[in-house]
């Protein structure tokens, strides 16, 4: 008779599971998702008109070749002096003695401050771990930069750099103080 009450709680327990299981809240759920289906009204946009490939004919002969090492002689030079001027200032820097901020791009150097000494106005340039003392004439960057001017604030220079044309054009360049950059170690 130990077994009685027993049978009894498991089935009181497994009517109580039947019953957590009721099905009402479900049916409320279906059915709104049944209205739901039925109003939506889906309409997919039909595929965009395809227009036929043409094919074109693709005919050059007669143009000029944009790799010819030629391309370069054919623009006429406004001005032949200008020219033969740089080309001399050009076979100038090939001849003299290279100095050590030639060998750094101007990105790489930074000025970080002047000093003066016996009227001569000195900047300081900051390349890696070390500090050069430049002064105006002194040549930097890899463009033969002629240090033009030195400021509290900037170092000017005037480089020397291909035109595209075949021949050298001057073209200005600024080096400007960098502010205090934090703690060195």
């Amino acid at each position: 008779m130990t077994r009685a009450p027993f049978i009894l709680m498991v089935a009181t327990c497994v009517s109580l599971l039947l019953a957590g299981c009721d099905n009402s809240d479900q049916k409320e759920l279906r059915q709104e998702l049944d209205a739901l289906v039925r109003d939506a009204k889906g309409r997919i946009e039909p595929l965009p008109q395809i227009k036929p490939y043409t094919p074109q004919v693709y005919d050059q002969r007669d143009a000029r070749d944009p790799f010819s090492p030629n391309k370069i002689a054919e623009v006429p030079r406004a001005n032949k002096q200008v020219k033969n001027s740089h080309e001399e200032l050009y076979a100038f820097h090939q001849k003299r003695a290279k100095e050590p901020l030639e060998s750094y791009a101007l990105d790489a150097l930074k000025m970080v401050g002047t000093l003066e000494r016996k009227g001569t106005t000195y900047a300081l340039v900051r390349v890696n771990q070390s500090i050069f003392r430049v002064k105006v004439g002194n040549y930097m960057g890899q463009d033969l930069g002629l240090i033009t001017r030195i400021a509290p604030d900037q170092i000017e220079l005037k480089e020397l750099v291909q035109d595209g044309e075949g021949g050298w054009a001057e073209r200005a360049a600024t080096i400007t103080l960098q502010e205090n950059e934090g703690p060195r170690r």
